[in-house]
C-alpha cells in the first residue's frame, strides 16, 4: 500500500511538472489573428505611421508663415563711457545710453505673391502622400502575412502527405523483405523497396525543413524573436469563379495606395516648383514695436516707445541662386511624373499577371484532383499486378511515385489558389 501511494504521488508530481510545457507547445492562430498581431507589432508599419505624423507637423510649420510673429524683448545697457559711439569692426547706434527696457515686436507678412501658399499646398499634399504610404505599407505587410500563413499550411499538408507516403513505403518494404526472406521475391525487388523507402525519408526531411522555414517566416512577421509553435487554424477555401483580367486595370489604377502616394508626391512637387518660381517676386511685410523704458536717461528718452512700418523686399541679384532653385524644382516635378507613369505601367502588368495566375490556380484545383484520382487508380492497379506477380517492382515504384507527386500537387493547389488570390487583391488595391 505504501509503495503504491508513493508511486501515485510521484506520478502526480511528474504530471504537474509537465502541464505547463504541454500548454505552451502550440498556440492556436487564425489568419485574422495573425494579421492583427502583425499590424500591431511590425516595425515597418510603425515607421510609416510615424513618418505620416511627422509630415503633419511640416504643414503646421509652413502655415506659420501666414501668422504674425510676436517676440518679447528685454534689453539692459550700461554705457561705461559717456562718449560711447562706435565699436571696432562695425557701425553702431550713434549714441549708447544707460537704459533698461521691455517690449514686444510684431512682424506680419502681408504678401509674398503666393509663394507661402504654394509651399503650404505642397506640404499638405506630401502629408497625404505619407498617409497613403502608411496604407501601402500595411497592405504590403498583410500580403506577406497571407503568403506566409498559407505557405505554412501548404508545407504542413505536404509533410502529412510525406509521412503517409513513408508509412506506405515502409509497409511495402516489410512485405517485400518477408517475401525475399522466403525466396518469393528477388533481391532486386528488395533493393528497389529500400530505395523507395529512403526516398520517402528524404521527402519527409525536406517537408519538415520547409515547414520550419515557413513558420520562421511567419514568426518574424508576427514579431516573435524567440521560436514559438503555432497551431494554424484553417478556414474554408474561398473559391470563386475566374476573374476578368480586362476589368482589373481600372481598379488597380484607382485603388492602389502606392499609386495614390506617387500621384500626391507628383502634385506636391508641382506646388513646390510654383513656390520656387515665386522667389523672384517681392515680399511685403508689416512690423511694429512698442514697450516701456523704466530705467532711462530722462533727458533723451520718454517712459515708453512705439513704432510701426512696412517693408518691401525685392531680390535684385543673387548669383543665379533663385533661378537654379526653380529649375531644380521643375526638373524634380517632371521626374516625379515619369516615376508615376512607370509605376502605373508596372501596376497594369502586375494586375493582368495576377488575374491570369488566379485563373490558372483555380483551373489547377480541378486538374490536380483529376491527376490524383488517376494516379491513385494506377497505383492500385500496379499494386494488384505486383501482388499477382504479373509486373515488376519498377512499375509499382513508378506508380507510387506518381501518386505521391499528384497528391502533393493536389494538396498544394488550394493553398496556391489562396496565395494567388491574396496577391491579386494586393495588386488591385482591394482590402486584404
Amino acid at each position: 500500500m505504501n509503495k503504491t501511494c508513493v508511486c501515485l504521488a510521484l506520478a502526480c508530481s511528474v504530471g504537474l511538472c509537465l502541464r505547463p510545457v504541454r500548454a505552451e507547445e502550440a498556440h492556436p492562430l487564425t489568419l485574422k489573428e495573425a494579421q492583427e498581431i502583425t499590424l500591431h507589432n511590425h516595425p515597418r508599419i510603425s515607421e510609416a505611421e510615424l513618418e505620416a505624423l511627422a509630415s503633419q507637423q511640416v504643414v503646421t510649420q509652413v502655415r506659420a508663415g501666414f501668422l504674425p510673429n510676436v517676440t518679447l524683448n528685454a534689453t539692459a545697457v550700461d554705457a561705461f563711457e559717456s562718449n560711447t559711439r562706435l565699436a571696432a569692426g562695425s557701425l553702431n547706434n550713434p549714441s549708447v545710453f544707460d537704459r533698461e527696457a521691455e517690449g514686444l515686436t510684431v512682424t506680419q507678412m502681408l504678401t509674398d505673391f503666393g509663394r507661402t501658399a504654394h509651399l503650404l499646398n505642397s506640404s499638405r499634399l506630401y502629408s497625404r502622400a505619407q498617409n497613403a504610404n502608411a496604407e501601402a505599407t500595411r497592405e504590403e505587410i498583410l500580403l506577406q502575412v497571407d503568403v506566409a500563413f498559407f505557405t505554412a499550411l501548404k508545407t504542413q499538408s505536404v509533410l502529412d502527405v510525406a509521412r503517409q507516403t513513408l508509412d506506405t513505403r515502409k509497409l511495402l518494404l516489410d512485405q517485400v523483405t518477408a517475401l525475399a526472406t522466403n525466396k518469393l521475391r528477388s533481391e532486386l525487388d528488395l533493393s528497389f523497396s529500400q530505395v523507395a523507402y529512403e526516398e520517402g525519408n528524404l521527402l519527409v526531411a525536406k517537408a519538415q525543413n520547409d515547414l520550419e522555414e515557413a513558420f520562421a517566416a511567419l514568426s518574424t512577421l508576427l514579431g516573435d524573436r524567440e521560436k514559438r509553435a503555432y497551431q494554424l487554424i484553417e478556414e474554408p477555401l474561398s473559391i470563386t469563379a475566374t476573374v476578368d483580367t480586362s476589368s482589373l486595370i481600372d481598379v488597380a489604377l484607382s485603388k492602389r495606395p502606392d499609386l495614390a502616394r506617387l500621384r500626391l508626391e507628383r502634385d506636391a512637387t508641382i506646388q513646390y516648383a510654383r513656390a520656387q518660381k515665386a522667389l523672384v517676386y517681392p515680399t511685403i511685410s508689416a512690423f511694429g514695436s512698442g514697450g516701456l523704458i523704466p530705467v532711462r536717461d530722462t533727458a533723451h528718452f520718454e517712459d515708453r516707445y512705439a513704432a510701426a512700418g512696412v517693408n518691401l523686399s525685392l531680390p535684385i541679384f543673387d548669383g543665379g541662386l533663385n533661378s537654379a532653385k526653380r529649375s531644380e524644382a521643375e526638373l524634380r516635378s517632371q521626374a516625379a511624373a515619369e516615376k508615376l507613369r512607370d509605376a502605373e505601367n508596372t501596376a497594369i502588368h502586375d494586375a493582368r499577371a495576377a488575374g491570369l495566375n488566379v485563373n490558372y490556380a483555380w483551373e489547377r484545383l480541378d486538374l490536380t484532383q483529376k491527376l490524383f484520382d488517376n494516379a491513385s487508380h494506377a497505383y492500385e492497379l500496379a499494386e494488384a499486378r505486383y501482388k499477382l506477380g504479373s509486373s515488376s517492382i519498377v512499375e509499382l515504384s513508378q506508380a507510387q511515385l506518381s501518386k505521391t507527386e499528384a497528391e502533393i500537387a493536389h494538396t498544394s493547389a488550394k493553398y496556391e489558389y489562396e496565395i494567388q488570390r491574396a496577391m491579386l487583391n494586393f495588386e488591385i488595391g482591394a482590402p486584404q
